[in-house]
């Protein structure tokens, strides 16, 4: 049997599993981050933590494939390097060689955490039982997500591709984070859906949703509770269901997987999100029903697709195209 060690690297914590080559979990654990404290703290923290994991199962490193670890931000796949992570306050960190000085003579791969998630869920999770190719888009403060061909993450140049969220939907648009306008995160992010639904309830003071007592107390999903009874609920909704199945749509031209993954707290609302999505992603594909179809499904495996995904990075070489 062979053992592989997955770390999920985020802002405030740092979560690790071990998993064998079934994809079955042996032990899910987490630590602080403790970003603040400076780069070495987070390796040392990474160190202390697969250290546990491999004492929790009597396996020794020695015994495993490797280390994967997903990473927020922009990283240099090919030399292990943390290019820019600006909630870890990584700038051209070298973690890998960092990491390999507690791990000597241990592969250590690292991706974007975004990708690891995707190919996660795409192994062991909501699309496990499709073979050719997987999007998956996480809503959340931001869009993110990852695009996995047969079993393998497509990460573009020097791993700086798959940027999802920041293709332009609407030229001209809304402002985004990264300095350009109209980007599908600026419309679809829980953060814009927010943003439009308060917009909608201060033009109408009559609407339903001033039930929850102000616009400081929506939430991504304040829009769908009302959207059954109150006409400036159902638009909020509206507008943002057509957003979404154009960037969806957009990616579904380009890759035509057969599965796209949404993840994030937006994907709570279920069929209420799901099952109109289906219909207007159906219509937004070329040549329509004449093509292979592209089902929507939402994300399975929680805060466990980070690390299953990063320990996959060693099941075999040539995991990241």
């Amino acid at each position: 049997m062979k053992y592989y060690i997955g770390i999920d690297v985020g802002g405030t914590a740092v979560k690790g599993g071990i998993i064998n080559e079934n994809g079955d979990t042996l032990t899910f654990s987490s630590t602080a981050t403790e970003a603040d404290r400076g780069p070495d703290r987070i390796v040392e923290n990474i160190a202390g933590l697969t250290e546990k994991l491999l004492r929790d199962t009597g396996i020794g490193i020695g015994d495993t494939e490797g280390i994967g670890m997903g990473i927020p931000g922009m990283v240099d796949v090919k030399n292990g390097v943390a290019l820019f992570a600006a909630n870890l306050g990584l700038k051209n960190f070298p973690i890998v060689a960092k990491l390999s000085e507690r791990f000597p003579d241990t592969v250590i791969q690292i991706t974007n955490d975004a990708n690891a998630a995707a190919l996660g869920e795409t192994l062991y999770g909501a699309a496990k039982d499709y073979n050719t190719g997987a999007v998956m888009v996480t809503l959340g403060t931001g869009v993110g997500g990852g695009i996995v061909i047969r079993n393998a993450l497509f990460a573009g140049n020097r791993a700086a591709g798959a940027e999802i969220g920041h293709m332009v939907i609407k030229k001209g648009g809304e402002p985004c984070t990264c300095g350009r306008r109209g980007c599908f995160e600026a419309y679809c992010s829980a953060t814009a859906l927010i943003r439009e639904t308060r917009l909608a309830m201060e033009k109408n003071r009559n609407s339903k949703m001033w039930q929850i007592g102000g616009t400081e107390f929506v939430t991504g999903q304040t829009a769908f509770d009302f959207a059954r009874n109150d006409r400036t609920a159902a638009a909020v909704v509206r507008r943002y269901l057509d957003n979404l199945a154009c960037g969806l749509g957009n990616l579904a031209n380009v890759f035509r997987p057969e599965v796209i993954i949404l993840g994030g707290g937006v994907c709570n609302q279920g069929d209420a999100l799901i099952k109109p999505l289906q219909r207007k992603l159906n219509r937004e594909l070329f040549g329509g029903r004449l093509g292979p179809m592209v089902k929507i499904v939402t994300a399975e495996l929680g805060n466990r697709a980070g690390f299953m995904g990063a320990a996959a990075l060693n099941l075999r070489d040539g995991r990241i195209l």
